[in-house]
């Protein structure tokens, strides 16, 4: 079974400190790799008749937005964490549930953010979900679970490479960007507003929870509800981690030793870890 990227990349490293490979060229190989990611990432998410990622999904949102200036929606998507920080402040008790799932399920800003996210302009980690995607297909799964799954991207990605696609999220905003951008691309999915659905019992094989946690009032009660989603022997991929951020309040989560207890005691075993790029762990419900 060939390596993921991330052991792929250790690996190499592991050549550079033996001096059988030059720092230079371990960086060589390291863009190449990650160039491979980007064209997958592209291909997924590209709308015909564009040729550039950024051109594409700004002109994609502008599309759903209903504004042709292409600059306005690029200055939006550039200034969105701050406008989701301003946002924060000024409607959101933290200490309240109820004050929390209503700015996530109203705010526009959060699909400028993360639309501009998936450009890649400023930050590759987007690209996790590829390695996710080689993970769920060497170990042949078939029914997907985005939890959390923001404007929809991982379902498109996933999606386009023939797994069945669930996209769950807090938020009738997102889901309803997610929904119109998979139709758009006639790609089937379900969905799951989860202020008023339960995930089904026991359905999915590959589940993705990528930069979640650290938005949830309680991580400890979504693991639960994850664990019961999982089939037996299927697996959870999700980054649970975050460092303090001052441009970002919403990450009202640092600590997640209960999460960690909870995940042991129900037997979800950790089964790989992204120890070079992003640090994302996959476990498994034993």
């Amino acid at each position: 079974m060939e390596k993921l990227l991330p052991d792929q990349l250790k690996t190499l490293w592991q050549a550079v400190d033996q001096q059988q490979l030059t720092v230079e060229a371990f960086t060589s190989e390291q863009e190449r790799l990650l160039a491979a990611y980007r064209q997958t990432w592209e291909q997924a998410l590209l709308l015909e008749g564009y040729k550039g990622l950024s051109e594409g999904l700004l002109a994609e949102l502008g599309s759903y937005m209903g504004c042709e200036d292409m600059a306005e929606i690029q200055r939006q998507c550039v200034h969105a964490v701050a406008t989701l920080k301003a946002a924060w402040q000024a409607q959101v008790d933290p200490g309240d549930r109820q004050s929390i799932e209503q700015f996530y399920d109203a705010s526009q800003a959060t699909i400028y953010e993360l639309v501009w996210w998936h450009t890649l302009c400023d930050d590759a980690s987007p690209l996790a979900y590829i390695t996710a995607l080689h993970f769920a297909r060497q170990q042949g799964c078939r029914s997907y679970l985005d939890f959390g799954a923001g404007v929809g991207s991982g379902g498109i990605l996933f999606a386009r490479h023939g797994l069945e696609v669930t996209l769950a999220d807090i938020s009738s905003t997102l889901l309803g960007f997610s929904q119109w951008r998979l139709e758009r691309r006639r790609l089937p999915a379900a969905y799951i507003d989860l202020k008023v659905c339960k995930l089904p019992r026991h359905t999915f094989d590959f589940v993705t929870a990528m930069d979640v946690f650290e938005h949830l009032v309680e991580p400890v009660e979504t693991i639960e509800r994850l664990w019961d989603a999982l089939m037996p022997g299927g697996f959870l991929y999700a980054r649970i981690s975050a460092e303090s951020d001052e441009d970002r309040p919403q990450h009202i989560v640092q600590d997640f030793e209960p999460t960690f207890a909870r995940m042991q005691a129900l037997g979800l075993v950790q089964v790989w870890q992204d120890e070079w790029l992003w640090g994302h762990q996959v476990f498994q419900k034993s």
